[in-house]
């Protein structure tokens, strides 16, 4: 039985290629990729969150310099991880025993080859040749029939897109109270018990698409946070931050932005996850109706049948992402005001009316670029766009707001991140932060206090 008395159902099978494997997760999110392993541990696969940052030199050496920054810190991670495992196990180790798991996307981004280089520089080490690689795709909205039969694929991927919005509000919470905490460390001491309950409450009821436990421990934690906060202490400004979704999520890539902010005096919100998630079902919905038009012009019966498939398809499932965001956050809310999530199709709202980019253009930039514009609406003090260096689509989210922000006067800094040592980036960020305390200042005395 479930915590809240539901039967469970039988675990899952596996496709033949994982039964018995371990399954290597990439560290990405502190709490996202540990609840999403927890959510594959519930459907019987042996997955394990890999050590992050201590390869990363062994990742730059195999690298030519030209690949973006996450391509290199996951190289190093996977590498070190087999090589360690071969010191532990000697001659017991096989590197068939474990699977290494590297989502891709399509369209002109990098990140959709990172798979494939990391297949052709493991292939390089006869040890190493025999490591599977599993890749869930942006293409088929990450449909899970990589790694589930047919069966199990759909039940996963419902519930791995709550448990990435149950990491979305559990970073939220964190990011509300923690600048506000009576005793230093008490917040971070209360998540990393809300990880582990979060844990067992997936991995209890995950199976069975009970949620209520899930959401239970999140409402809880929102509570108990509550409790820690000094109410004492006035608001502090707040800072938006958008850009490349590994960077801005992974604080040993990004040097730790958002604590940086908070020790700098401000309060943070970094873009969800769960954003992401959404902006790919609503791309595959464009897509879908761009097709049962173009079908319908060209007379085509089969097309208008495939593509009204999946117009309705794509229409479900974000009606149901929504519906499963509001039953998370609903119960969280009457605790603690942690900050709303953006709603995509109203952002794409944004681009439009100037005509500043178009989601047909594809790529992550038009997310970011209309998320900070609706920091700016919500009445933020600062936006940071956090990307790897040379990364084309931050690139052009850094031409267009950079300016566009100008206008509005609100501080805005581009954070891009190759591993290197930035000796200026101490001052850049005190530069920064003075300019959102001097927004936020400037913003409530025009408000009236």
């Amino acid at each position: 039985m479930t915590a809240s008395g539901r039967k469970a159902r039988s675990t899952p099978k596996l496709i033949p290629e994982l039964s018995g494997k371990t399954l290597l997760m990439p560290d990405m999110a502190p709490i996202g990729s540990r609840l999403l392993v927890a959510a594959l541990r519930a459907f019987g696969v042996q997955a394990v969150v890999m050590p992050t940052m201590i390869g990363l030199n062994l990742g730059k050496e195999l690298t030519s310099g030209k690949e973006c920054f996450p391509c290199q810190v996951t190289l190093g991670d996977v590498l070190l991880f087999l090589q360690d495992e071969k010191k532990r196990l000697g001659a017991g180790f096989s590197a068939g025993d474990y699977v290494y798991f590297m989502p891709e996307a399509g369209g002109p981004c990098r990140f959709g080859m990172y798979n494939t280089l990391h297949r052709i520089i493991l292939d390089r080490f006869p040890e190493f040749r025999d490591i599977r690689i599993v890749s869930l795709s942006t293409d088929d909205d990450y449909d899970s029939s990589a790694i589930f039969p047919p069966e199990s694929a759909g039940t996963f991927r419902k519930l791995a897109f709550t448990v990435m919005i149950l990491a979305d509000v559990l970073d939220r919470i964190a990011w509300r109270t923690r600048p506000y905490e009576k005793t230093p460390g008490a917040v971070d001491a209360l998540m990393d018990e809300a990880l582990a309950r979060m844990s067992e409450a997936i991995m209890e009821s995950g199976v069975a698409l009970d949620f209520g436990p899930m959401e239970t421990v999140a409402a809880r934690t929102a509570e108990r946070a509550r409790d820690l906060m000094d109410p004492a202490l006035p608001r502090r400004p707040r800072v938006g931050v958008v850009g490349e979704i590994y960077l801005r999520s992974h604080p040993g890539a990004n040097q730790d932005l958002l604590r940086t902010v908070e020790a700098l005096g401000g309060e943070v919100v970094n873009a969800s996850l769960t954003e992401w998630f959404n902006f790919v079902t609503h791309l595959n919905r464009r897509d879908a109706g761009l097709a049962w038009r173009k079908n319908l012009k060209d007379r085509d019966p089969r097309g208008l049948v495939k593509a009204g498939r999946d117009r309705i398809v794509t229409r479900l499932t974000m009606d149901w992402q929504i519906k499963r965001q509001k039953a998370v956050y609903d119960p969280v809310v009457r605790h603690l005001d942690i900050a709303p999530d953006h709603d995509v199709a109203h952002l794409e709202s944004f681009l439009d009316d100037d005509r500043l980019y178009s989601f047909d253009i594809g790529t992550e930039a038009g997310v970011s670029i209309a998320g900070a514009l609706a920091y700016a609406q919500d009445a933020y003090d600062g936006v940071v766009n956090v990307f790897p260096f040379t990364c084309m689509p931050s690139t052009v989210c850094s031409a267009i707001l950079k300016p566009l922000l100008l206008t509005k006067n609100i501080p805005y800094l581009d954070s891009p991140h190759d591993g290197s040592h930035q000796p200026n980036r101490d001052i850049i960020m005190r530069t920064f932060m003075h300019q959102v305390k001097r927004h936020a200042e400037l913003r409530r005395g025009q408000a009236g206090g």
